[in-house]
């Protein structure tokens, strides 16, 4: 019977058969076809609006018009994530076996809050970021078997919330709740504005938040120095110093923060050291980048994004901590229509208590098919081509006179810059702001931007599952072209 003839249920086997190999055939279409799309869309402001009803249908329209309505209507507003030519922000990967594993997600359906809600949903996540926390050799403090363990999360920026609200926990349970605004917290002003907004939701007086100066002596890393020389200020001030963010591959230009050094600091002062390696730790699984997150066993928890470089569809940000309790104390809530005999018997981990909402979809279903399926040496060769591809687009850029780098590439993103004639920093950063719009608005690459000491930088950052050094290529020749347009008209 097909679906033209009755009605969709809301849940029928044969015809959710039906439809979702119709699904499944016009996704796999979509990867076919994904380079024929402007990676950038080009629509404006409001443009479907215009283009669908004001109101929902009373009677039910048919699946063959909605796939018509994505394609014609829908796909034109899509920016290409997953497409060759998207060199922007960070990747966010998708693979087969990240959308396997989502779409079994969405299929099971089950809502994993606590152990007994599915125990299968706890059980397996707890396993698969303990093989991840493995695969990154992360200390044992950090892994299920003693006081600490992994938990996914939706982004980088709930895992940062969620140990910051630990940390502000446990200094307040020993210095008074009284004391919320005398609390200082301290990153590089490199680091992500996720932290500030957890800041903001944790109730730290904005005038407690040190974002500490970097500049390009320490490739826009955080300084030890600097650092120490801010702790002993606030201490001097009566105030209270007590969480640090570190950064493994800042969002700008990939710096890396002196975990080691930092670390020691954190530790002789008793604070919480939180480390963000929200893109470039899933490159610390290859043992040549190991080194960057060296430092790590000092650190009071470590994040990085499963759905950045590691080929699992979003969302999906694994969190380490050495102490769950600490953010167990912070987050945990027991109300009655929840209380179940595994629980109450502290036999088992319920995640709603180490994350903000309640609700929880089974997550772990993506990594860990992502690790079944494709296993560490493909991940490792993944990320290798990646990095490499990035390196030859350096070279690229090194050979054209015009251009200069701006700042030493450590992972698969290159910081460059188009150079003025003169030595005119607003004109440079006038020409570099054209650059990127006259290259993006080309839809045949997606570039973003950063600002670094005042310099207006674009930013090419390789990590698109189906990227290859054609695309690289292609992307540099439509950099060149635009280049040279613009310099003909000064």
């Amino acid at each position: 019977m097909s679906t033209r003839e009755s009605e969709l249920k809301p849940m029928d086997a044969e015809q959710l058969r039906e439809c979702g190999h119709k699904m499944v055939d016009f996704i796999a279409d979509y990867y076919k076809t994904i380079e024929n799309f402007p990676v950038l869309s080009q629509v404006e402001p409001g443009y479907l609006h215009k283009l669908l009803p004001d109101s929902a249908p009373t009677h039910p329209d048919s699946l063959q018009h909605v796939f018509d309505d994505i394609q014609d209507k829908i796909l034109p507003g899509i920016t290409h994530w997953q497409s060759p030519n998207y060199f922007a922000y960070y990747p966010s990967n998708s693979s087969i076996a990240g959308f396997m594993g989502e779409m079994l997600s969405a299929g099971l359906s089950i809502v994993g809050f606590s152990w007994i809600a599915s125990p299968a949903a706890t059980e397996l996540e707890k396993i698969v970021l303990d093989w991840l926390g493995k695969m990154l050799k992360l200390p044992e403090d950090f892994l299920s078997v003693g006081q600490g363990g992994g938990v996914i999360q939706g982004t980088a920026s709930e895992a940062v919330l969620v140990v910051l609200l630990a940390a502000r926990d446990k200094f307040l349970r020993k210095v008074g709740k009284i004391s919320l605004g005398k609390l200082v917290v301290y990153a590089s002003d490199q680091t992500h504005s996720a932290f500030q907004k957890a800041c903001q939701i944790g109730g730290i007086h904005p005038e407690n938040c040190r974002l500490l100066r970097t500049d390009s002596s320490t490739n826009y890393a955080l300084s030890p120095n600097v650092l120490s020389e801010a702790i002993s200020r606030d201490i001097a001030n009566g105030l209270i110093p007590f969480f640090l963010c570190g950064t493994v591959g800042t969002t700008s230009s990939t710096a890396v923060d002196p975990l080691i050094a930092l670390g020691k600091i954190a530790k002789s002062c008793g604070i919480w050291f939180h480390v963000d390696a929200a893109y470039a730790g899933s490159a610390c699984i290859c043992p040549e980048y190991r080194q960057y997150i060296d430092g790590v066993e000092e650190a009071d928890s470590f994040n990085l994004n499963a759905h950045k470089w590691f080929l699992t569809n979003f969302d999906c940000s694994a969190l380490w901590i050495k102490d769950r309790n600490a953010l167990i104390q912070a987050l945990s809530t027991n109300p009655e229509f929840l209380k179940n005999k595994a629980s109450q018997a502290n036999l088992v981990v319920d995640y709603k208590d180490w994350q903000i909402p309640l609700g929880r979809r089974f997550r772990s279903l993506k990594l860990w098919m992502v690790l079944r399926l494709y296993g560490l040496e493909n991940l490792q060769s993944y990320i290798r081509n990646h990095i490499n591809l990035a390196k030859h687009f350096e070279r690229l850029v090194t050979q054209d006179p015009r251009f200069e780098i701006v700042t030493p590439r450590v992972f698969s993103l290159v910081c460059f810059r188009l150079l003025p004639a003169s030595k005119d920093e607003a004109l440079a950063n006038k020409m570099n702001h054209d650059l990127l719009n006259d290259v993006n608005s080309t839809g045949k690459a997606f570039m973003s931007h950063t600002v670094l000491s005042g310099k207006y930088v674009l930013r090419l950052a390789v990590g698109a599952p189906l990227t290859e050094e054609r695309h690289v290529n292609a992307a540099w020749s439509v950099l060149q072209e635009k280049a040279s347009a613009l310099l003909g008209t000064l």
